[in-house]
């Protein structure tokens, strides 16, 4: 086995998500770390009762500190897991770079606490969307997206699935011509606080140049491919590259051909409260074999059927 793990991204969050972890002292320990760090109650806002997770600046450091705390306990029970790759959908890219050490988990949290204010910043200057447009027929999208000024591609999930962000009068707009002109099998209008990577979060991207600036990072121990690049991280590339995804389009699905063709990666296993990566990883290659982390009981069944790796 080659091992590609996957790190969940926003929106895969869920109340409560996390929470049956904490019967763990080494997840506890990160997560209370992760709280004193951010001065955020990591806790409070994984249970999420008065709707915390609704704001992109609570979601970053909480999701990210339960995918790396997940990950640690695996090393620990699985040390000899045969991870080739890892890769994740935007957020989830911290969460890699944290678990592959170019980044420490007290440098990254309190990174990921300042990126999550400026785009709540920005999110809040304008009023933007996303929309999933399924089984696209991409030049017809793109030649609707160039009708509008403030509508982009900002999500390549995989070939069957691309999401659109922008001006929400634009996004609904551009999703009715889309509907009506056949060029998707279906338009869903997302829930989320913004347009993430767009041009409508250039503002975001300013403050994280300077805020990267400060951080000193160091090659990944393990490859880890960026959603913007479609290329592997190094020391030198990490905050020019992180600066410019919050603006720019995303390429999951090639950061899975990529892992497939280059690195040979023959399985995938997603952690975090998601399962969407696995649902774009079959999507571009049904014979992946694709497992998912996101309960403790999913945790205890994956440990008994890698035992061999402990």
């Amino acid at each position: 086995m080659r091992l590609g793990i996957l790190f969940s991204g926003q929106g895969a969050q869920k109340p409560g998500m996390g929470l049956d972890f904490l019967s763990d002292p080494l997840f506890t320990s990160i997560v209370s770390q992760g709280s004193q760090i951010t001065g955020l109650d990591l806790e409070k806002i994984m249970a999420s009762k008065d709707g915390e997770l609704k704001q992109t600046k609570y979601v970053q450091p909480a999701l990210v500190a339960m995918s790396f705390g997940i990950y640690q306990m695996l090393k620990r029970d699985l040390p000899q897991l045969p991870i080739f790759a890892m890769a994740g959908l935007s957020l989830g890219e911290y969460a890699a770079l944290i678990a592959s050490k170019a980044i420490s988990a007290d440098r990254g949290l309190s990174l990921l606490k300042d990126r999550g204010a400026y785009m709540q910043a920005d999110a809040d200057q304008v009023d933007s969307t996303m929309a999933a447009v399924l089984n696209p027929v991409h030049d017809k999208v793109a030649a609707v997206c160039d009708r509008y000024s403030q509508v982009w591609v900002a999500n390549y999930n995989s070939p069957q699935q691309v999401v659109l962000g922008g001006a929400t009068d634009q996004v609904k707009a551009a999703a009715g011509d889309i509907k009506a002109e056949q060029a998707a099998k279906r338009v869903v209008v997302l829930k989320v606080s913004g347009a993430f990577h767009t041009p409508l979060f250039n503002g975001a991207r300013a403050k994280m140049h300077d805020r990267l600036a400060e951080e000193q990072f160091h090659k990944p121990t393990v490859p880890v491919i960026s959603n913007t690049v479609v290329a592997p991280f190094t020391a030198e590339n990490i905050a020019s590259i992180m600066e410019r995804q919050l603006a720019v389009s995303t390429h999951f699905g090639e950061d899975v051909q990529y892992m497939v063709k280059l690195l040979e990666i023959d399985a995938t296993l997603e952690i975090g409260p998601g399962k969407t990566l696995l649902r774009f990883a079959k999507q571009v290659d049904s014979n992946l074999v694709r497992t998912h982390i996101g309960t403790l009981k999913d945790y205890q069944t994956y440990l008994k059927e890698n035992q061999q790796w402990s």
